[in-house]
């Protein structure tokens, strides 16, 4: 319609939740303008892009990658991707990083993202405003700076901001008692990037998430000596040669010396933690009101939106998650907002909706820190959304996939990415082991559409 204001959205992070957003809102000319993408580094890709240093770059800024050098994915690229861009059919089901990395140069350039986003530029803040005719009566300020240098600062003006910064940059180290009185190299995952330095040494790995393991593998190729310490049940698949489980480490002694919960002892020539990382919006205005609270960034309706300011939208928080599909899911809710095709609840009402979600899951015994974790439950996340927003939900196949992996992974986590799989059709898949043998599937699929 001739005359009507077309929104404008700006874009944080030209990682792929970025580059998700940025698609969605190019393609839908009749409402949105075209965004503006603001990227701190000078690539697209944010975490998938492998950085050899660790620490600082040269200009003093720190190296945000995560990546270490031999990592392939742990899910099948069948249930990777987005799902409107697959990978090239040609390539194995868990592919290396640097495939992962062409693969969204490759989305990025497909959909014709590259021109709408401002590279080597950071975002110093960004600050709603009350606008009289406003989206919601709001609107935002997104003050940016060319690279480091806080002298050439633009201030642009927008009807909604999308924050994509990531949450794989920022090291959490818990406070363990005596920590500063461990006499090895103290490490985090994030500084990792190949075995060989630490050939033949004794290792500590504290943390047996996906990169805990993955990095475990990696030491035992090169006679490591390694104690995986953590939280959770024990593994009960084979462990890799030289490793070992323990539960985790309460404190340091003063000579130097790691104490586990259960009171057995260890003197590792190195402390590795694979604690994860810490959420963090430092360009956001206080007053917008979003904490982050033990792993927990609240108050935010569906994960998402602030409900006192619902035109930010924090999107890709949610941990335990099939990244790329969710980046899909959650930019398409949130265009549906925006154009007004789901029309928010009240105020009121969303923080109450968040309260009673976080209480039930409290309920469930789920930690403060592991809320944003939905694991299993991001399908029924997933489909609400769509349901909500009125737009496509995923295949149906694409949960059963995602789970049926985490069971080949549970059970050999030493060979499971020797696996290829095949999508059939919206409902069905099959999978190969490395001799082609035909896999049975350990899940029923749910024929409900």
């Amino acid at each position: 319609m001739p005359g009507v204001r077309k929104l404008r959205v700006a874009v944080i992070g030209a990682g792929a939740a970025g580059l998700c957003a940025a698609r969605h809102l190019l393609s839908r000319p009749d409402t949105f303008a075209a965004p503006v993408v603001y990227e701190l580094t000078k690539n697209i890709g944010g975490t998938w892009v492998y950085e050899e240093k660790v620490g600082h770059y040269e200009d003093g800024s720190p190296i945000h990658s995560s990546m270490y050098r031999d990592l392939r994915t742990n899910i099948p690229k069948e249930v990777m991707s987005f799902p409107d861009f697959p990978f090239a059919k040609h390539l194995s089901s868990f592919v290396h990083h640097t495939e992962v990395r062409k693969y969204l140069e490759q989305y990025c350039d497909h959909f014709r993202l590259r021109d709408y986003i401002q590279f080597g530029t950071s975002v110093a803040s960004v600050n709603p405003v009350s606008v009289k005719d406003g989206w919601n009566g709001l609107a935002w300020n997104v003050t940016s700076n060319n690279g480091l240098d806080h002298s050439k600062s633009t201030t642009e003006r927008f009807d909604a901001v999308m924050v994509c910064n990531g949450h794989f940059y920022d090291p959490y180290i818990p406070a363990i008692p005596g920590l500063e009185k461990f006499k090895g190299a103290l490490i985090h995952s994030h500084d990792y990037r190949s075995a060989e330095p630490l050939a033949g040494k004794s290792v500590v790995l504290l943390g047996a998430g996906l990169s805990g393991l993955d990095i475990a593998m990696e030491l035992s190729n090169v006679n490591a000596k390694v104690i995986l310490s953590h939280g959770q049940k024990p593994l009960t698949c084979p462990l890799p040669p030289g490793v070992q489980q323990a539960p985790p480490v309460t404190s340091v002694l003063d000579d130097g010396t790691l104490e586990f919960k259960d009171g057995k002892k260890a003197n590792p020539e190195v402390f590795m933690f694979c604690t994860g990382y810490n959420f963090t919006f430092p360009f956001l205005d206080e007053k917008v009101g979003v904490k982050v609270q033990e792993h927990l960034v609240w108050p935010l309706y569906k994960f998402l939106i602030p409900p006192a300011y619902p035109s930010l939208f924090i999107v890709g928080i949610c941990r335990a998650i099939c990244p790329f599909p969710h980046f899909h899911i959650q930019s398409q809710f949130v265009l549906s907002v925006l154009d007004g095709s789901f029309r928010l609840p009240s105020r009121e009402d969303m923080e109450k909706d968040i309260e009673l979600d976080i209480a039930a899951r409290r309920a469930r015994g789920i930690a403060t820190r592991h809320i944003l974790k939905l694991d299993s439950e991001q399908w029924a996340y997933n489909d609400e959304l769509a349901h909500l927003g009125g737009f496509k939900p995923l295949p149906r196949y694409w949960s059963n996939l995602y789970e049926s992996n985490k069971v080949f992974r549970a059970r050999d986590m030493l060979n499971y990415k020797t696996h290829n799989f095949t999508v059939l059709d919206n409902m069905e898949w099959k999978v190969h082991d490395v001799n082609g043998q035909q896999l049975q599937k350990p899940l029923a699929v749910n024929k409900q559409i």
